[in-house]
C-alpha cells in the first residue's frame, strides 16, 4: 500500500469521525492481514499537518486523539455557525416569578 493512500485513508477517517482519533484506532483502519507499513501512519499524520500550514484548519494531538480543529485567526468567522440558542422558558416558569 502506497503512503498516498495511506494519507487519504487516515485523513478521511479524521474527516468523518465525530471525536478525536487515537494512534491505536487509525492503525485499526487497515486490515490485520494487510496492516499499513510500520511507521506509515503516524508519517500520514506528519504530513497531514504540514499540508495544513495554509489553510483554516490544523491537525492536533489531544488527550484523546488525533482530530482537525479550526486555526485561531480565523475562529471569530467560523464560530458565528455555532450561534447559541436562547433559552425558552414554559409558562410555567414564568407563572412563578413575581
Amino acid at each position: 500500500m502506497d503512503q498516498a493512500l495511506i494519507n487519504r485513508i487516515v485523513e478521511a477517517a479524521l474527516l468523518a469521525a465525530n471525536q478525536p482519533l487515537p494512534l491505536a484506532q487509525l492503525h485499526a483502519l487497515f486490515p490485520e492481514d494487510a496492516p499499513a507499513p510500520p511507521g506509515s501512519v503516524e508519517a500520514a499524520l506528519e504530513q497531514l499537518a504540514a499540508a495544513c500550514a495554509d489553510r483554516g484548519v490544523e491537525l492536533v494531538e489531544v488527550a484523546s486523539g488525533f482530530r482537525y480543529q479550526v486555526k485561531a485567526d480565523v475562529h471569530a468567522w467560523v464560530a458565528r455557525l455555532w450561534t447559541e440558542r436562547k433559552t425558552r422558558y414554559t409558562r410555567a416558569t414564568w407563572k412563578r416569578w413575581p
